[in-house]
């Protein structure tokens, strides 16, 4: 996509999957006001392979539900401190994975932190996005939702 081509447009809240995560579905906050991407983890194991850092952790990637759980593995790019909306500092462990927003994947720098007290299980912040997408704030689901099951 070169930069006079119009940009798909996305709303404030879609479907996306984390394929190196083994996350087929899960409903993402779009955040312009995030720099970084988060993704809600708990059970944050470090260990080390082969003299690499390493994280492994859960998510629970439906809001509001305990089941499932997704039990994921990453290498660490770095840690870093975060500054949340709250304006409150962590140090959170960054991780590189690829995400994918209806038929377009790419890969993204995502931090890992306890989102259990927010609204969305994932925010897909504006470094992500950028060069991407345009963002309608009053609308959602313009990529699409996830089949239903069953």
């Amino acid at each position: 996509m070169t930069n006079d081509q119009p940009k798909p447009c996305i709303g404030w809240r879609e479907w996306v999957a984390l394929p190196d995560l083994d996350i087929a579905w899960i409903k993402a906050k779009i955040d312009t006001g995030a720099r970084t991407s988060a993704l809600h983890t708990f059970a944050v194991e470090p260990f080390t392979e082969r003299g690499t850092p390493w994280v492994r952790f859960s998510v629970h990637p439906l809001q509001k539900h305990r089941d499932p759980r997704v039990v994921c593995r990453a290498e660490v790019l770095e840690r870093r401190w975060v500054m949340d909306s709250g304006g409150h500092r962590e140090f959170r462990y960054v991780i590189a994975t690829s995400v994918l927003l209806g038929r377009t994947s790419w890969p993204i720098e995502m931090t890992l932190t306890n989102r259990d007290n927010m609204q969305f299980r994932m925010l897909l912040g504006r470094t992500a996005m950028k060069g991407r997408f345009t963002v309608d704030p009053q609308r959602s689901y313009l990529i699409g939702k996830p089949p239903q099951e069953g």
